[in-house]
């Protein structure tokens, strides 16, 4: 039975390179490992009056996504040293109670930035964020796709091979540890 992964960018621009290397992994994916990705662009913004009606549908999907994987995926860019308020927005909607679908399910990251830094203080935001509800996060490797717009194409085709074998050696890492997990 293949290892169920679920995708989740943090950016919603139509030529998003987070999304573009979530689209990498698809294509990367090992064998017995299938990533489907997730649409959090119609999550509304959060509101305790809302929530306290019950989750929007859109959440409800985002939720029930979650919880049938096996394990996550996040490709986080990187907005004022930080996650985006997108990507925030929809995992403080997915942890509500009852029953957040964070609790120990693995978790990997990734991210692309048109900076030299490649995400990496928005992945270390992103993974106290995941620690806080008991995600499993994965340590190493890390995949940090720095100077983005020179690494994709205009179709969104990641062209650095180098760049290519770090998201692979994620993506093996990942089966491994969601496996030692299970």
């Amino acid at each position: 039975m293949a290892t169920s992964v679920l995708g989740i960018s943090g950016s919603l621009r139509a030529g998003s390179f987070n999304t573009a290397a979530l689209r990498v992994a698809k294509e990367l994916a090992p064998e017995g490992m299938t990533i489907e990705i997730a649409d959090i662009s119609q999550i509304p913004l959060y509101n305790e009056d809302v929530y306290q009606q019950g989750f929007p549908p859109s959440v409800d999907r985002f939720r029930d996504q979650i919880r049938a994987a096996d394990a996550l995926l996040f490709a986080t860019p990187e907005y004022n040293f930080s996650i985006s308020g997108v990507l925030k927005n929809a995992i403080d909607w997915a942890s509500r109670p009852p029953a957040q679908p964070f609790n120990g399910k693995p978790a990997a990251m990734l991210g692309a930035s048109a900076g030299r830094a490649g995400t990496a203080r928005a992945q270390l935001h992103l993974r106290h964020v995941l620690s806080t509800l008991n995600a499993h996060v994965l340590n190493k490797p890390d995949v940090l796709i720095a100077t983005a717009q020179n690494m994709f194409d205009d179709n969104g085709k990641l062209t650095d091979e180098a760049t290519r074998k770090f998201v692979r050696q994620e993506l093996e890492a990942l089966l491994g540890w969601t496996e030692k997990l299970a």
